[in-house]
């Protein structure tokens, strides 16, 4: 694992889709984590760092959806990293939920929640 992340990434399958300038595209999760999500993107879509976007996950078996607002942190490839600018509460609780229930350790969330509050952003409250 990247020795710089703060935060841990999940792995999931859901129905994703990104909404750049308008336009609605289908793209894969990678992984995703209380402040940002690495995805799979179609060739045809042009992003470039620093781009505002909205992510919305509509996980697999469920009427549960996560939607966040997101920025551009890097492309490479097929894959694109945005870390999390806004995120509403209902997501916010769905989000760290998936979160505790694949970490496994409640306390190891709370860090993490904490490391956000003081490392950019206001700490995600449900």
């Amino acid at each position: 694992m990247d020795e710089k992340r703060r935060f841990s990434r999940l792995t999931f399958d859901a129905d994703t889709s990104l909404t750049v300038n308008g336009e609605d595209v289908k793209c894969h999760v990678i992984d995703i984590s209380i402040k940002g999500a690495l995805l799979t993107i179609p060739a045809h879509l042009a992003l470039s760092r620093g781009q505002n976007a909205r992510l919305t996950l509509k996980l697999n078996d469920s009427d549960v959806v996560i939607t966040m607002d997101v920025t551009t942190a890097h492309v490479t490839g097929d894959r694109a990293g945005f870390y999390c600018r806004e995120i509403d509460s209902d997501s916010v609780t769905h989000l760290r939920r998936l979160v505790e229930l694949n970490l496994g350790d409640p306390e190891l969330l709370e860090r993490e929640l904490t490391q956000l509050g003081t490392h950019g952003g206001e700490p995600l409250s449900g």
